[in-house]
């Protein structure tokens, strides 16, 4: 018998391999997603801006990536003894204004390549409510804690999401005609916006994917994370102590699903020897300086650089390393 719902996945439009470059841009589950993805060596740039949360925000981010932009002093502003940008996450703050243009711009220039060159884009919405300064209108990315009556806060709607990103979609076109976009909805609950706003502004981010599907059936799929954790995984046992952030576990077989779904068969092959090389690293000898142990690590290193010379860019150098020290 079942005792739970299962979210079947559907056909899927592409694929990921080990040979494809991934940019991953949004909320903390797209980090969440892209970390696993480094963590299997997979040629990942994640979250250039720094954790972004509404659609309007990140089609921002991708725009100002096209147009390879560079900030100037005038882009930032002054709070609380740190200059910061309302198009990045306060990770991107700095105390000297210099040392804040310096951290954004350079990673502007490296993520204007990643995304020139990436083979997938992954985008994770997480909340339909924006922020607009009151002075001009501007949807921010992050408040940066500033008083409340400096912005007035709103719903974005599923039209407004759909025009915004149509002329996105054709901008990235046009800027990297291989690119294929996997989007998806934060299972993270934004519980200060109330569980009936919550509700609301997940739906709206998902009407306005599926019909962004719609419009563009051979740019655009979807990954159902949202759907997988709220069926699949309903029990607080998957959550994390605040009861709202998928826990470990959860993050785990939601990592899971997407393998299972959208890695090409040589990239399964390539998690069960890495996994395999994990297995040998972590071992405990009774005697490390026994001839078996050092024979164990001998094929363990081979089977490491056999597979850093499969997947290519020199992925696997630390762990040949480690395991040359433990040969020394």
């Amino acid at each position: 018998m079942e005792f739970r719902t299962s979210v079947k996945p559907e056909k899927v439009l592409f694929t990921f391999s080990h040979s494809k470059s991934i940019l991953l841009m949004g909320s903390c589950f797209a980090e969440n997603m892209g970390a696993k993805l480094a963590d299997h060596f997979f040629p990942v740039e994640i979250n250039p801006f720094g954790t972004l949360y509404n659609p309007a925000s990140i089609a921002e981010g991708l725009r100002m990536l096209m147009e390879e932009k560079q900030l100037e002093a005038s882009d930032l502003f002054f709070y609380q003894e740190m200059y910061h940008s309302f198009t990045h996450h306060s990770r991107f703050s700095a105390s000297t204004q210099e040392d804040c243009l310096k951290k954004i711009n350079e990673r502007l220039l490296t993520s204007s390549s990643a995304l020139k060159m990436a083979d997938r884009l992954v985008v994770t919405f997480g909340t339909a409510w924006v922020y607009k300064l009151k002075s001009d209108g501007r949807i921010v990315a992050n408040c940066h804690k500033l008083p409340e009556k400096t912005f007035v806060r709103t719903r974005l709607t599923v039209d407004e999401i759909v025009n915004d990103w149509s002329l996105v979609l054709d901008l990235l076109r046009q800027y990297n005609p291989d690119l294929k976009i996997l989007l998806t909805v934060s299972p993270v609950r934004h519980w200060k916006d109330g569980a009936n706003e919550n509700q609301i502004s997940k739906a709206t981010l998902i009407l306005a994917i599926e019909e962004l599907r719609r419009l563009n059936p051979m740019l655009v799929d979807y990954f159902p994370a949202y759907e997988i954790m709220i069926d699949e995984l309903r029990d607080y046992r998957f959550y994390a102590d605040d009861m709202l952030h998928p826990s470990a576990l959860a993050v785990d077989y939601i990592w899971s699903c997407f393998a299972d779904q959208y890695l090409e068969h040589e990239s399964h092959i390539v998690l069960k020897e890495l996994t395999e090389i994990r297995k040998a690293l972590a071992h405990k000898p009774f005697n490390s300086a026994s001839e078996a142990y050092h024979n164990f690590l001998k094929q363990t290193l081979q089977k490491a650089e056999t597979l850093n010379n499969k997947i290519g860019g020199g992925r696997l150098t630390d762990v040949i390393d480690e395991l040359k020290n433990k040969l020394r």
